[in-house]
């Protein structure tokens, strides 16, 4: 997760740090400022009274000065200067006026002011370089000006300056590291800040995408249910219906006398394809079987090439019904393989008859078995119009709904492909296809029995 700090938003996070400290130095000389007078009423009793009203005046107008700079937005630096100076300009008059023995205290409260500022202010080195200079200078001035004891340089030095000039220089290597340290810890603050949304939004979107899930989940569990229960109605609606069909076809079995060689082949067919519906209505209807991980099949020892053309055999009439010719190319050879002969039937049923129902009208199918490699392996060629890559791709992953090459909208389903694929790989074979401008082509292999 990168996070990026814009200039304006780092400059306005220095500038709130910056007026936070200095409403810090502010405010703490606005009360304790007047209290100094208690320093001059000890060592100045001669002049305590003047300086009170001079502290008292210097802190109301630093007040005022500090609301009307907030109130303008002006330059916070500009304040602490004009805040400095006249607290300098009382501090360096008391510095020279009082006598030789108070000055070292005077110097020392006029150090400790220095020392202050540049302990709590937030600004670049420079600036407190700048008080320091207007400080000695002041000092400078009044010296000369208000000299009334004609004391000596060299006395005043001795006598509280030269402490007050070694801590004020001192003072003034503070600002630096202090600026630095805030400005970095300032930056620091807005990568975390902006960290935090980032990880707050991130946090919303995912419990936005588990309501999704949630409700999702909710909707695939009611669906699921009532998957189940059309299972359950559909079944025990079809079991009621393949029993009338097995009892009507018994019922032509037990007169088979009256029937003809064709007739008493078709009853035998209706009769198969009863039983495998049974048997793969018996597998659906197990809805616990459905939803495990592995089908039970019952695996028995066939030979695959005679439930090809049985297969074959019950779908030539409905590709006639669209004047499609089925081209049988069923090795008559058995081919022994041990699978499951119901649903390996269906694998072919499914093949083929989506086949006939895609191919256009007046085209040839190609129904080709062959042994390659000790493999079965089951073809159905189509070169007509093709179907498409794309097409093929999502009929055998999912339902889809077909336009033909003629134009009438038919609404078709690719479940029976996607099942042919879903048993070809349960049974241990493998299924691929193919469509291209040469048409469509369908391949199946199994394992025979050595």
């Amino acid at each position: 997760m990168f996070v990026q700090i814009s200039k304006e938003e780092y400059k306005k996070e220095i500038s709130k740090k910056a007026w936070y400290q200095t409403n810090n130095i502010i405010w703490t000389i606005i009360f304790l400022y007047p209290i100094f007078s208690i320093v001059d009423f000890i060592y100045a009793n001669n002049i305590w009274l003047q300086f009170l009203i001079v502290r008292i005046i210097t802190v109301l107008i630093i007040y005022g000065l500090n609301s009307f700079f907030q109130l303008r937005k002006y330059n916070y630096r500009l304040l602490l200067h004009i805040c400095f100076f006249l607290l300098s300009v009382t501090a360096a008059l008391l510095c020279n006026i009082v006598n030789l023995q108070q000055q070292p205290t005077y110097f020392l409260i006029y150090a400790i002011i220095i020392l202050f500022f540049n302990l709590q202010v937030f600004w670049e080195p420079i600036n407190s370089i700048v008080q320091v200079l207007v400080a000695f200078l002041l000092l400078a001035v009044f010296y000369n000006v208000l000299n009334l004891n004609d004391y000596s340089l060299d006395l005043v030095i001795d006598n509280g300056g030269q402490m007050f000039f070694i801590i004020a220089f001192i003072s003034c290597l503070i600002p630096n590291s202090r600026f630095k340290v805030i400005a970095r810890d300032v930056r620091s603050q807005i990568l975390i800040e902006k960290s935090n949304e980032q990880l707050k939004e991130q946090n919303q979107n995912i419990n936005e995408k588990n309501n999704i899930i949630d409700r999702q989940y909710e909707q695939l569990r009611k669906l699921d249910e009532q998957k189940n229960s059309f299972i359950n109605i559909a079944g025990h609606d079809l079991k009621n219906l393949i029993g009338q069909i097995v009892m009507s076809n018994n019922m032509l079995i037990e007169e088979d006398y009256r029937l003809s060689t064709d007739q008493k082949e078709y009853s035998s067919f209706i009769a198969q394809s009863a039983d495998k519906m049974q048997y793969m209505l018996n597998k659906l209807m197990d809805v616990k079987e459905i939803e495990s991980p592995e089908m039970k099949f019952n695996m028995e020892i066939f030979d695959i090439n005679s439930e090809v053309a049985h297969v074959f055999k019950g779908l030539v009439e409905t590709a006639q019904m669209k004047n499609i010719h089925l081209v049988d190319n069923v090795l008559k050879l058995p081919l022994n393989v041990k699978l499951d002969k119901v649903f390996v039937g269906q694998v072919f049923q499914n093949l083929l008859s989506n086949a006939i129902k895609f191919s256009q009208t007046n085209n040839n199918i190609k129904v080709v078995t062959s042994l390659q490699r000790q493999r079965f392996v089951f073809e159905i060629i189509d070169e007509g119009v093709a179907i498409g890559q794309d097409e093929l791709d999502m009929m055998f992953n999912k339902l889809k709904t077909l336009n033909d090459a003629s134009g009438t909208i038919e609404s078709r389903l690719g479940l029976g492909l996607s099942i042919a694929k879903l048993m070809t790989q349960e049974l241990g074979g493998e299924l691929t296809y193919r469509s291209n401008d040469n048409g469509n082509y369908f391949r199946v292999e199994f394992y025979v029995i050595n």
